[in-house]
């Protein structure tokens, strides 16, 4: 049972270590890869995590103005 336990801990904590990742991919963000390694080698850090969730979220597309 402790096994199992520690089985699921790993797992949601796997999960919540990449919300940036999942998130940019999700949003198909154009630098989603960037932040994906961003997320690898610094996520572990808290301010690495917040960079790239912060990157993830941000439209990576400028918006346009219409023209008539």
């Amino acid at each position: 049972m402790a096994a199992l336990f520690y089985f699921l801990f790993v797992l949601i904590m796997c999960f919540i270590y990449f919300v940036p990742t999942i998130v940019a991919f999700g949003r198909g963000h154009k630098n989603a890869l960037a932040i994906f390694i961003l997320n690898l080698f610094l996520g572990y850090t808290l301010v690495g995590w917040v960079i790239a969730l912060i990157w993830a979220v941000y439209n990576s597309e400028t918006p346009t103005k219409k023209r008539k």
